[in-house]
């Protein structure tokens, strides 16, 4: 509670228990004997009620006698009570607006439900830690997703939001949160509505749900020009957000299941790290490594990566690196900004791997990537 709330509430409950003392001493009184609100009073001077605050009150009260007494000590006495009650019911009803103020502030409640070793969700994680934004984890089961099973949305990232808003897509979820820090006038549930789901067949026959506007941050155009102060920077922000989710991410798997030994060392990694069972990792350590090793070759021809996937993946590094020139700390300038902390995101689900190992040897990322790393680590983006 406020301390301006705290001296009111001392002041009227000050003011409530002298009230009572009154009623008391009235109570207790002989009668003929003259009552006074504070026991120094002289009898035949000027009677003082009480001081608080540097505010002396005055009054004068007629002597008591009998019945009109007791009749006059009771009233003080209920005057005391009432006094007291509607204090303490003003005292809690400031506290309770007072929470509700701080809640609306944006103490937002976030769970992320999450594969740890998933891009997607490595990206929403490095968005919320930069900006230290408090947050739960719930690590799903791969194989049975039970943790989600009250979700229609059978994909991961979801973020709830106060246990009641649901956050589908990592860009989404990005793009909707940073609009609500820049701008908190307006609810989650409200800019959610900016982000409409679009359900549509894809060429392999299979139903897929896209987001609409989703590297777009819903802002105005003085919110706009205070985000993004020079030319080009919103445009190569969404530019290099959407490149991290349509071409960085393909070159993950292809990379980390390169071979059988990197397959069953990547699987091993991902079974420590996940939700699993002792027969669900048993079993996807080996069959889950050998079907990835498979699927690899099959999305490096999709994708038509190289022969050797790494040349790929050392490219488009330092491609990445390239664009943010030497000038520049991270894309964002002196801060990261949302691509940074995309392009982080998916990078660092390769740690502790050969492939991350490998791109930071031969490629000019590692500089980038710790300025970042740390960044992240620090809450650099709380404000």
């Amino acid at each position: 509670m406020h301390c301006g709330t705290l001296r009111k509430a001392n002041m009227a409950t000050t003011c409530a228990r002298t009230v009572l003392k009154v009623g008391c001493n009235i109570l207790n009184r002989r009668p003929g004997t003259a009552s006074y609100l504070v026991g120094n009073g002289s009898a035949h001077g000027p009677r003082k009620a009480f001081s608080s605050g540097g505010t002396v009150l005055r009054h004068m009260l007629p002597p008591t006698r009998g019945g009109r007494g007791r009749l006059l000590g009771c009233a003080f006495l209920l005057g005391g009570g009432l006094g007291l009650y509607q204090t303490v019911k003003l005292c809690v009803e400031q506290h309770l607006a007072e929470e509700e103020t701080q809640a609306s502030d944006g103490a937002l409640k976030l769970t992320l439900y999450q594969y740890k070793t998933c891009p997607f969700c490595s990206k929403v994680r490095a968005f919320l830690d930069y900006h230290g934004l408090p947050h739960e984890i719930v690590e799903v089961n791969p194989v049975m997703r039970q943790e989600i099973k009250w979700s229609t949305y059978r994909k991961v990232p979801i973020l709830m939001v106060d246990g009641k808003e649901q956050l589908n897509d990592s860009s989404v979820i990005i793009s909707c949160l940073k609009t609500y820090l820049i701008n908190k006038n307006k609810s989650v549930s409200k800019i959610l509505c900016s982000y409409p789901e679009i359900k549509s067949v894809n060429e392999r026959g299979k139903e897929v749900t896209e987001y609409s506007n989703k590297y777009w941050l819903m802002l105005s155009e003085a919110e706009t020009l205070e985000t993004y102060p020079e030319k080009g920077m919103q445009k190569e922000e969404m530019k290099w957000r959407q490149w991290a989710d349509d071409w960085l991410v393909h070159l993950i798997s292809p990379n980390v299941y390169r071979t059988t030994s990197e397959a069953l060392a990547a699987f091993d990694y991902i079974v420590r790290e996940g939700k699993f069972g002792t027969f669900e990792g048993f079993f996807a350590k080996y069959v889950g490594a050998a079907a990835m090793f498979l699927i690899s070759k099959r999305l490096k021809r999709r994708h038509n990566l190289q022969d050797d996937v790494r040349q790929d993946l050392y490219k488009a590094v330092n491609d990445w690196v390239e664009a943010i020139g030497k000038k520049r700390k991270f894309m964002g300038g002196d801060e990261p900004n949302l691509a940074d902390l995309a392009v982080f995101g998916v990078l660092r689900v390769m740690e502790g791997l050969q492939a991350f190992d490998d791109m930071m040897a031969n490629t000019k990322v590692k500089k980038w990537y710790r300025h970042v790393e740390n960044a992240a680590l620090n809450h650099q983006g709380q404000k």
